[in-house]
């Protein structure tokens, strides 16, 4: 009879109230929840994450390289030149990048000789170019090095997606400073 009593109860539909909610912005959120739309917003005048305004430049960014990858962008890079000042460039942070992103194919003395050739006995199919001897990378112009930075040149791949404008022009100023380096000795013994 006690158990009968206890279940009718139980089953009863007089109190179904949760009680209090302890903390409930836990669970209903007051801020917008991430990725949730904001169309109520904009026809309000709130614009986020809207694209910035044509030709702008964000403060302290660098402006985008206004060449395309053809063959068209990469004669004309050649007119371009680094942006920055070579003697304030960190050449220990521009060094650790190129190490990171570079050094992996074009070794780190810059001669071709990376982890992934190994004197041809790496995975990589062709020798990466010797940053240091070759003539063509000595007499490249440093906007043209930077373009092939951007968007790959042959096998090598773009780093336009990965490394910031900054980055790509501090390894530009990195591998012309070992080149001139590299080539001072050789002057010097010629004289």
């Amino acid at each position: 009879m006690i158990g009968l009593l206890v279940v009718t109860i139980g089953c009863n539909e007089v109190r179904r109230d949760t009680g209090k909610v302890y903390m409930p912005d836990m669970s209903y959120s007051r801020a917008l929840e991430t990725y949730s739309s904001t169309e109520a917003l904009t026809q309000a005048g709130i614009h986020y994450n809207a694209r910035p305004v044509e030709g702008t430049i964000a403060r302290g960014a660098m402006g985008s390289y206004p060449f395309k990858n053809d063959s068209a962008g990469y004669a004309r890079s050649a007119v371009v030149k680094n942006p920055l000042d070579v003697a304030a460039v960190d050449m220990k942070e521009a060094e650790r990048i190129y190490l990171i992103n570079c050094g992996i194919c074009h070794g780190t003395k810059l001669d071709g000789n990376g982890p992934l050739w190994k004197g041809g006995d790496g995975p990589y199919p062709a020798a990466p170019r010797n940053l240091i001897t070759d003539p063509l990378a000595t007499t490249l112009a440093e906007g043209t090095m930077f373009h092939s930075i951007t968007y790959g040149k042959n096998l090598m791949g773009g780093y336009g997606s990965q490394l910031s404008t900054k980055q790509r022009w501090e390894i530009v100023a990195y591998i012309k400073v070992k080149q001139a380096e590299a080539a001072a000795p050789a002057t010097a013994a010629v004289n």
